[in-house]
């Protein structure tokens, strides 16, 4: 039995995870597409390097930013952990690493190059996914172009919508048995707008200007997220810093919302405060089935 601590941006779920290594021997993975990229801190808010060496995480700083890494590396790297027998506490926000992990990925074709070079000439590639697969659609951010594009594909190929081969793929039974649970705040909104800001204090937009320094150019994937487009935008085609800055707090909160969507499309999740730290104890312990 592992712990899965799912939710959305900023509600708490690297400290609870944390919380947890404090009471009990476990194996802490992040399920955080971002946080796989070495460089990538302070726009990931990965945990600083104190943290890291007292509480390590597997899924972190182990890809540099040119690298691939997807829901499917994320799903070999952390059934590794879990079949050591460890303690695992899954913690994160990216929906497609936790649908992969704890109900598998859904069979589709293999991409066809010539089709997907098709598509990615088309200038809103969301707009034409609204249109053949609106909930896909909704989950999807209008910036996430690679995930956009296959849904566009699958859409093509099989003439079937990707929501619907997920709906019917959900139905399995689970990869793993899992306590799951969804943290999230009343005040999510604005603590992604204040958290901006005070990434914006510890250098933010100096780590982005590294990055670009260092040749992470902004069409790799890690930079056309939203936790960099927006700076890089400012430092290469003179976007005002303020409305860099907006549009990353905009995103981030669109992001929260989409989040939300997958990870309730995923199911069997329980709702927690964030914050609530007993709540989750108590979890932990059902789920490692030890006592605090």
């Amino acid at each position: 039995m592992i712990l899965v601590v799912a939710g959305p941006t900023a509600t708490g779920k690297t400290d609870a995870a944390i919380e947890v290594a404090r009471r009990f021997d476990v194996q802490l993975v992040s399920a955080d597409a971002m946080q796989v990229y070495r460089g990538l801190d302070i726009g990931t808010a990965k945990p600083d390097a104190e943290t890291l060496a007292a509480f390590p995480h597997h899924g972190i700083d182990i890809r540099d930013p040119h690298e691939s890494y997807d829901a499917a590396d994320f799903t070999v790297d952390t059934d590794a952990v879990i079949a050591t027998g460890a303690n695992v506490v899954v913690a994160g926000g990216s929906g497609f690493y936790l649908r992969a992990l704890l109900v598998g990925l859904v069979a589709t074709p293999e991409s066809d190059p010539a089709l997907r070079a098709e598509l990615e000439r088309i200038d809103d590639p969301h707009t034409l996914l609204q249109q053949v697969d609106p909930i896909l659609a909704q989950r999807l951010h209008p910036n996430d172009r690679v995930r956009v594009i296959r849904g566009l594909e699958v859409h093509r190929q099989t003439g079937r919508r990707l929501s619907d081969l997920h709906a019917e793929h959900d139905k399995a039974s689970p990869r793993h048995e899992a306590v799951r649970l969804v943290l999230d705040r009343e005040d999510t909104k604005e603590r992604i707008d204040q958290r901006v800001l005070q990434m914006m204090e510890a250098g933010y937009l100096d780590e982005v200007r590294g990055l670009l320094a260092a040749g992470v150019t902004s069409d790799l994937k890690p930079m056309r997220s939203l936790g960099y487009r927006w700076l890089a935008e400012h430092l290469e085609v003179d976007l005002p810093l303020d409305e860099a800055v907006r549009r990353t707090q905009r995103d981030t909160r669109t992001l929260a919302r989409k989040q939300r969507t997958m990870i309730r499309s995923i199911g069997g999740f329980e709702a927690v405060a964030g914050g609530d730290v007993d709540a989750v104890l108590r979890a932990a312990e059902r789920a490692f089935s030890r006592e605090i």
